[in-house]
């Protein structure tokens, strides 16, 4: 009995994120979901892409945690649509689920909006479980974290199509092994596309902005 019902919200969750996908494809709306670890360094990193995407497209930020509004507050100051999730109100879920993402479409105009950013729960565990309807999953892995995190949690790295290898501004003050991170990265998902950056300085940043906006150029069609 337990099995099935596990069964059931897995299924119930993936139609959701079926209908999540066609309403982006009618509206050609591009959607990414930004997950990491808590501390990484993904609001920063969001705050970065917010800068730049806003110049060329009309941006709405959905913002998952447990509690507070903290990184909502944050990044209100580009005046951009935002709705914020709070898993308290399901019982503090360590992660998002694709009917709240669809109730958080619902909420903005989607005629005026050219790009989507999930900023997921921080967790690489319970995130990847569930299937969003996005275009794209970003996974977000502080320097600081250790090498060996794709091999730990490969659901994560294996799902998703980005890795944002972060912090590297810190590389000189710790014993990291970068080649054995690569390697591990590799074994996990070979197709993976992998950018170093420091959200901190900016460093590698701006490739990464480079390759996502020439994707959202494919859907949105500016």
């Amino acid at each position: 009995m337990e099995i099935q019902v596990l069964q059931n919200i897995y299924e119930s969750n993936i139609q959701k994120a079926e209908e999540i996908k066609k309403l982006l494809s009618e509206k050609k709306i591009y959607m990414f979901d930004i997950m990491s670890s808590p501390g990484a360094g993904k609001t920063t990193i969001t705050d970065r892409i917010i800068n730049d995407l806003i110049k060329d497209y009309n941006v709405a930020l959905i913002e998952g945690d447990i509690e507070t509004t903290n990184d909502a507050l944050r990044l209100a100051k580009y005046n951009i649509p935002i709705v914020q999730i709070e898993t308290k109100l399901f019982g503090g879920a360590c992660h998002l689920e694709s009917s709240w993402i669809l109730g958080c479409l619902e909420k903005f105009d989607l005629n005026a909006v050219d790009v989507v950013i999930i900023e997921n729960v921080g967790n690489l565990v319970c995130p990847a479980e569930f299937e969003l309807g996005d275009d794209e999953r970003v996974v977000v892995l502080s320097v600081t974290e250790g090498e060996d995190k794709p091999v730990k949690y490969p659901l994560m790295f294996n799902s998703s199509h980005t890795l944002l290898i972060n912090k590297i501004d810190l590389l000189p003050y710790l014993d990291f092994n970068m080649d054995e991170l690569l390697a591990n990265v590799k074994r996990t998902n070979p197709k993976m596309e992998v950018h170093k950056v420091s959200a901190k300085t900016g460093e590698g940043i701006e490739v990464f902005l480079k390759a996502l906006r020439s994707r959202i150029k494919n859907k949105v069609g500016k």
